[in-house]
């Protein structure tokens, strides 16, 4: 399928030492350090689909050549990846005489405004006309008298004012200045009138003047070399007031310039060359470019104000030399010989676009590396988002040449073009997640040369002097692949003997029987190519739309998304001999970090894909080391390891030899066998989807060195130090790549719930990693080393211990839903062990800042709580009750008082907290009364203490304490009288019953071992049977009485017959006694007078008990069991009857 089409593939720039031509080198950064791109890991293997080998011999593709493109003709017949035409109408006559009139050594300068107006400047002549893409539109023309000058007189002098809405030509509302090199100043109020126009002189002290710009309204600012700015604007007769830019530093204006460098806010300085301004007409700010710093104003009908003084190149400087150079082991040497020149500067949508040169002259060859910097514009500052793009504009460093300028045609894309006199080069920002064919674009014909460029409908314009007005089309079949990945894909695809340029959907071919994995491959390269319509039928054709669930589609697009991370690079010479047979070779880049970076490239637009053609909502499942994973995740994987992968590239040409030695125990444990022609590097980073493996082999390397090195040595710090930042990135870039793209691999809603997610960050092997490193940093190297390695060495700790716990969170939220609650409650227990072990170490080293970021970020609110505690910050721990108050931080603090003992604290909470502790306590009336009775509830808290007393069994003494203080809480409430004695009657019963138990006599509860403090409420059978046990041998009528009167106090529930329990109380009583003989007395009245029996019985009469219905029958009692041998003792029945007979018949 594909032969055609790749012989017909895009052709790009040749490649240079340090852009090669592979694609360009961007970074993008970050406050502490570049932000990379992140990778992943699949079960499945690498197959060498991209990695064309066996085409060595077959002749059927070459490689793509790098040929400069010469521009014959404004058709472009001879670029590649892009169109040359003529832009719009004819050229008026004036103009088209201007350039016959001009001689070869003739200065012509051209501006073409964004506006639509462009003009002419030929010696003291000014032609203005208006373009527009419609070729049948005829120009508006006008030509002015330039005033006179000494100098050459330039285009970027002259400024247009418009006032007419796009599209419109009334030349009434144009209105013209320009401005010499002296500071001759002429205004033309209309363009109907060319002989009406007003003068004026700005004097800039001897500096020639720069630029002329139209800002706000009908106003104007004139820029001299030396930076100093005048504002022009024509009154209503036309007469031009003037006055100059602020150039202090605003609220920053008292402090000293020294100071102010420090901070990068330098006021304008007069000695700074100019080399570029530009008008913000979407924010009314005016910016101006230096050799070395960038300055800002705000610009408003009448008044100007300086908001921003950037020390640009002390910034950016850095970023550039390790854009280009970086990966150079010589790096530090190379930095001291670098120069770097800013150019132009122009805006897109994303910030503000600095073109800058840089180059080293010890370079062999020495070439001058053209950049794109974009930084965003935060307004009031400038923003620590830095992209650095690279071109692979390299051409040889000539100094005279470096006249080189930027068009950024839409404010909306990234596209940008470079042009010098002779030549342009088409290119991209590199802000885009996908970047455009670069391409050199040269004019050809004799004496041709570019006298101006801009903007109009969005195309970049350029104004030759042999064809006028060109405009720059990108094909529509330009492949947006990185170039050696796309011949890679092409090639394995044309392996399958496909016949045709195109898959026919129509043919009625069996598709179940092709290799459905090529034929995706064979749409994606339609897609890359912009066919979308036909990739798209033949994803219909593939997996219908209403296909149930398809393996074959998640095996395929995980092989692809494998296929493109583990890429041969082709290219490199060096792996000529070593591809497997079925691989076949292209053009690749030389350089292992611009093959990651291209890889980075394919696999981002592979996603775009299976997006745009509906697959990526389709897919499932896919098992990943062991057990099932959803299969988006897993293509997410593979961006977070290519990120690492390019973290630790970097790390490998600043570390060579602690890398390498990684690297070496890796590729042992893997059996890899190195051929001779290439390093272990080449090797290892080929296989991006293993560069997990990695970090167990960093750990070995430390471990073995921390043996072989005195651990308070500097080199074993060092070691760990390295060891600390190689981890610490590869994840911290893999998590960003994760976070930041979250949206990209999210599916609105699954069709089924989705297996649990363990990231590869939070594998089994990673986390035992990062565990075994927090134990040699806190137990080995921490000890050992100065105060500020160990400031170090706690931050890498830390950023370590975020990484691991951002595994962990990820894993919970996949487990989420109720189906795996089981799971979920399992794992967050073990997420809360883990993270209470690894945080708590830090409070013992007094780390308490770092300690809270992470307690903070991930809910270790009990670790929040000690620090709060330790460092007396009431008003921290009040502000994270407001502050994490979804996550019910208040009952959590509420409950560590509880169990740290600490009720004090717990109710002495503030006012705005009452609430929430009410809440809470609720579920712990032990303690809700003491903040009712603080809240003045009285009533409340006599009712939660009359709870807790009814329902204390437990202690005796606190049952009578809660009895009392509820009583006291309703004495002191607002109650009626009424339920008043109701309430107290009802305690008072209570008080009765208890004292039943608080009168235990003290020697039975010696014998006992029985303490009133200590033992429970006992019922009254309990309490009866202590009265009337054999232990209670000093027992009288009272404690039977007692236990006589605590017959009432026995519930219905308690299953016990009162009867049978009064029997045995009396029968009790009546053992007490001595009964067998009368001793001497006749009257068995008198003889048992004082028995406690008889005792009881006046006791019960006093009363008023009526006996004979309280006390059993004689009979009855007679027969008891309880009597034991007085059941059989005459005397003792004669007595007995007698006193029934005295007491209790003659009551009746």
């Amino acid at each position: 399928v594909v032969a055609a089409w790749v012989l017909t593939m895009l052709h790009s720039v040749p490649g240079s030492p340090h852009a090669p031509s592979g694609g360009s080198s961007r970074r993008s950064l970050r406050p502490g350090g570049r932000r990379n791109q992140a990778l992943g890991v699949s079960s499945v293997s690498s197959p060498s689909l991209f990695s064309p080998a066996s085409r060595r011999n077959s002749g059927v593709l070459s490689a793509r050549g790098t040929p400069t493109r010469v521009l014959h003709h404004p058709s472009g017949s001879e670029t590649v990846n892009y169109d040359v035409k003529a832009f719009g109408a004819s050229l008026p006559v004036k103009v088209i005489e201007a350039l016959r009139m001009a001689d070869a050594d003739d200065f012509l300068s051209i501006q073409l405004d964004e506006s639509g107006w462009a003009w002419l400047v030929f010696r003291d002549r000014l032609i203005i006309w208006k373009i527009s893409q419609s070729v049948a539109k005829l120009s508006v023309c006008k030509e002015l008298q330039l005033p006179p000058s000494d100098y050459l007189q330039s285009s970027s002098l002259v400024a247009i004012s418009c006032l007419t809405l796009p599209g419109e030509t009334s030349l009434q509302s144009v209105s013209v200045m320009v401005a010499t090199c002296e500071g001759s100043v002429r205004y033309w109020p209309t363009l109907t009138h060319e002989s009406s126009f007003t003068e004026t002189f700005v004097d800039f002290g001897g500096a020639l003047c720069s630029f002329l710009t139209t800002v706000k309204g009908v106003s104007f600012i004139l820029s001299s070399s030396r930076s100093q700015f005048m504002r022009l604007t024509p009154d209503s007769t036309a007469k031009i007031q003037q006055h100059g830019l602020p150039q202090g530093q605003g609220m920053f204006s008292g402090i000293g310039r020294k100071v102010s460098s420090l901070l990068g806010i330098l006021s304008p300085s007069n000695d700074a060359a100019l080399s570029s301004i530009l008008w913000d007409r979407r924010n009314s700010r005016f910016y101006a470019m230096t050799s070395s710093n960038l300055h800002k104003w705000e610009i408003d009908d009448s008044m100007e104000r300086l908001i921003l003084s950037w020390d640009m190149n002390r910034v950016l400087r850095e970023n550039i030399m390790d854009a280009i150079w970086g990966s150079e082991s010589n790096y530090e040497e190379i930095k001291r010989g670098v120069n770097v020149q800013y150019l132009d500067l122009q805006q897109n949508c994303d910030g503000v676009v600095i073109l800058a040169a840089a180059w080293h002259l010890s370079d062999r060859p020495c070439l001058t590396y053209y950049t794109l910097i974009t930084v965003e514009d935060g307004g009031y500052q400038m923003s620590d988002s830095i992209t650095v793009e690279v071109t692979q504009y390299n051409p040889p460093f000539q100094p005279e040449e470096l006249i080189c300028k930027v068009v950024v045609p839409d404010f909306s894309s990234h596209a940008a073009c470079l042009y010098t006199e002779d030549e342009i080069f088409a290119c991209s920002t590199g802000t885009g997640r996908i970047s455009l064919p670069q391409e050199r674009i040269t004019l050809s014909a004799q004496g041709d040369r570019i006298l101006g460029a801009g903007s109009c409908a969005g195309l970049p314009i350029f104004f030759t002097r042999k064809n006028g007005l060109l405009a720059i089309y990108p094909r529509e079949n330009i492949s947006s692949l990185p170039e050696d990945l796309e011949d890679s894909l092409a090639s394995s695809v044309a392996e399958s003997n496909y016949e045709g340029t195109e898959f026919d959907v129509t043919s009625g071919m069996d598709i179940i029987s092709q290799d459905k994995t090529k034929l995706l491959k064979t749409t994606f390269l339609q897609y890359c190519r912009n066919d979308l319509d036909n990739a798209q039928a033949i994803i219909n054709e593939l997996f219908p739309p209403d296909a149930d669930s398809d393996a074959e589609l998640d095996r395929a697009v995980t092989q692809i998304s494998v296929n493109l991370v583990d890429d041969y690079p082709s290219s490199d010479p060096r792996w000529a001999e070593s591809v497997p047979e079925a691989a076949t070779f292209t053009h690749s880049s030389l350089i292992l970090l611009r093959q990651l970076e291209n890889k980075t490239k394919a696999h981002s637009l592979f996603i775009d894909f299976l997006r745009q053609v509906g697959l990526f909502a389709r897919l499932h499942n896919f098992p990943v080391r062991g057990q099932p994973m959803a299969t988006r995740l897993l293509l997410c994987e593979h961006a977070e390891k290519l990120s690492a992968a390019i973290v630790l590239k970097n790390f490998h040409s600043r570390l060579p030899d602690v890398v390498n030695a990684a690297i070496q125990i890796a590729l042992n444990r893997r059996q890899s066998d190195i051929p001779p022609s290439l390093t272990p590097a080449d090797v290892f980073f080929r296989e991006v989807s293993q560069i997990d493996t990695i970090f167990e082999c960093l750990l070995e390397e430390e471990e073995q060195c921390l043996k072989e090195t005195p651990v308070d040595s500097v080199d074993c710090a060092e070691m760990v130090i390295n060891m600390n930042n190689i981890i610490k990135d590869m994840l911290q870039a893999a998590v960003h790549e994760r976070q930041s793209k979250a949206s990209l691999y999210k599916i609105r809603e699954p069709r089924e719930p989705e297996p649990e997610y363990i990231p590869w960050t939070a594998s089994g092997a990673l986390r035992s990693t990062i565990i075994r490193q927090h134990e040699i940093i806190l137990k080995v190297v921490y000890p050992q080393v100065s105060s500020n390695l160990r400031c170090t060495v706690i931050e890498q700790l830390v950023a370590l211990l975020d990484c691991f716990l951002d595994g962990y969170v990820s894993q919970l939220q996949s487990v989420s839903s109720p189906e795996y609650q089981e799971r979920y409650s399992s794992l967050e227990m073990e997420y809360i062990q883990r993270r209470s072990e690894l945080l708590l170490p830090l409070l013992s080293l007094g780390q308490h800042q770092l300690a809270t970021f992470l307690a903070e970020k991930y809910f270790d609110f009990d670790i929040l709580i000690q620090i709060c505690e330790l460092t007396d910050n009431q008003t921290r721990l009040q502000r994270y009750i407001t502050q994490f108050a979804d996550q019910n931080f208040s009952d959590f603090l509420f409950r560590w008082y509880l169990e740290k003992g600490k009720r004090g604290k717990l109710l002495s909470q503030p006012i705005a907290q009452q609430g929430q502790l009410a809440n809470f306590l609720q579920a712990h009336e032990h303690l809700s009364w003491l903040h009712d009775i603080n809240s003045h509830d009285l009533e409340k808290a006599h009712r939660t203490l009359q709870k807790l007393a009814n329902t204390e069994t437990r202690y005796f003494a606190r049952k009578k304490t809660l009895l009392g203080l509820s009583k006291l809480a309703v004495l002191a409430s607002d109650i009626s009288d009424v339920i008043l004695n109701e309430k107290i009657e009802e305690m008072a019963e209570q008080e009765h019953f208890l004292l039943h138990q608080e009168t235990l006599p003290e020697q039975l509860l010696a014998e006992r071992e029985l303490n009133l403090n200590e033992m429970p409420v006992l019922s009254a059978a309990q309490l009866i049977e202590l009265y009337i046990c054999d232990e209670n041998r000093r027992a009288n009528e009272y404690d039977f009485k007692k236990a006589l009167d605590l017959l009432e106090y026995i519930d219905e529930d308690e299953q016990v017959d009162i009867n049978d329990l009064k029997l045995k109380i009396l029968c009790k009583a009546l053992q007490r006694d001595n009964w067998s003989s009368s001793e001497g007395k006749d009257d068995p009245i008198d003889a048992s007078k004082d028995s406690i029996f008889v005792k009881i019985l006046q006791k019960l009469l006093k009363e008023g008990v009526q006996l004979s219905e309280y006390l059993p029958e004689v009979k009855d009692l007679l027969q008891a069991d309880e009597l034991g041998n007085l059941k059989s003792n005459p005397y003792f029945e004669f007595v007995l009857k007698a006193n029934y007979e005295l007491y209790v018949y003659r009551q009746a």
